[in-house]
């Protein structure tokens, strides 16, 4: 979503045995526009969790910034994260280029992209040039290092600015996301304490400087490996809502909590599922004071992709089902959005033979 109201929606498509492709679609009044091809590559890195994305200057009209993840070594495990620009409105596409300057065949991924106030896209992402080898996107790493979180501006040139390490150690495989409040930028990821103790972590700046990262909610989630289910976050003004799954004492929840300030404090968190969810969260803001969350909840051998409408003091009625879908990892990560007074929401639907795009508007 652009600050004026417009959608695009990116996917991966396989051009063939060994070739992927980036495409995206506009939305207008009839829908969904045609597809856009962006790039292809026949040495990318395509994962179920860690997808490409797309964004839209707030202040150049014309201005997308897409990224994918592509293979820099022979390891599995070996990418970058590749970033190309169209000044023109999709028409025409730059050279990729990496916002990361370590030159290190690692692990590059995860990425949040926004674009800012002053012109320039913010990207954030997951950073192993501390830590090669030995895990993947399974849940079961088995890694000697640590990942990192690192962010960089880039104009429309694609040069960088303000590269930054934010936190040394973070977990391993759970996506980012970020947004802007009336004070600045809120990043929200997954950390990773010294003694696996995997809860959910924000940093905010203020007047051009990164602040010390805080824990939302103690969850106390121990947990060896990465549960590959990364947080979601809104912000509107001061108001900001941020959801995520936990598995603290074997009990798995989705949760919600509210900041009124910007993020510097938080409420008590809100439970949100309805007893058996898996995760694969996202947030919008119907307006400062009301959230609506989606999640993945397991019914039976399949999900359905579920959407609660949230308040501070608590959740509003029952929990309604937006689309029905698997539980498998092929099913990927729904997307939700706020759309000219309606719910957008997009998601995999996974069949034998192949895997289909699909989305829906759902009335507020």
């Amino acid at each position: 979503m652009t600050a004026d109201g417009q959608a695009y929606l990116s996917w991966v498509g396989y051009e063939n045995d060994t070739t992927d492709a980036f495409y995206y679609a506009k939305w207008d009044d009839r829908g969904w526009g045609e597809s856009v091809k962006v790039a292809q590559g026949n040495d990318w890195f395509v994962n179920w969790a860690d997808f490409p994305s797309l964004v839209a200057s707030s202040q150049a009209p014309g201005q997308l910034a897409a990224h994918w993840l592509q293979k820099s070594a022979g390891g599995t495990y070996d990418y970058d994260v590749r970033i190309t620009q169209s000044l023109d409105g999709g028409t025409s596409w730059s050279s990729s280029f990496i916002p990361h300057t370590d030159g290190i065949a690692a692990e590059h991924g995860f990425v949040s992209m926004l674009p800012m106030p002053n012109g320039r896209i913010f990207a954030a992402w997951l950073d192993g040039r501390n830590s090669k080898g030995g895990h993947g996107h399974e849940g079961g790493h088995g890694q000697a290092g640590a990942m990192s979180l690192r962010t960089a501006e880039f104009d429309s040139s694609g040069q960088l600015f303000e590269e930054a390490e934010l936190d040394a150690r973070v977990c391993d495989c759970c996506q980012t996301d970020a947004a802007l409040t009336e004070n600045g930028l809120i990043l929200v990821y997954r950390d990773r304490s010294e003694d696996e103790i995997r809860d959910i972590a924000v940093i905010r700046k203020e007047n051009g400087q990164w602040q010390e990262s805080q824990i939302i909610n103690t969850d106390h989630w121990v947990i060896k490996g990465c549960p590959v289910n990364g947080p979601a976050i809104a912000a509107q003004g001061q108001s900001v809502a941020i959801a995520w799954y936990t598995a603290a004492e074997n009990q798995p929840r989705v949760q919600l909590v509210f900041s009124e300030d910007g993020g510097k404090s938080f409420s008590a968190p809100i439970a949100v599922d309805d007893g058996a969810p898996i995760g694969r969260v996202d947030v919008v803001l119907k307006d400062d004071k009301t959230a609506i969350v989606s999640w993945l909840e397991e019914v039976g051998e399949g999900g359905e992709i579920r959407l609660a409408e949230i308040k501070q003091e608590g959740k509003l009625g029952e929990s309604r089902t937006a689309a029905t879908t698997g539980v498998s990892r092929q099913s990927g990560f729904p997307i939700l959005e706020k759309l000219h007074g309606q719910l957008l929401l997009a998601w995999t639907s996974v069949a034998e033979t192949e895997s289909t795009v699909r989305s829906i508007l759902i009335d507020l």
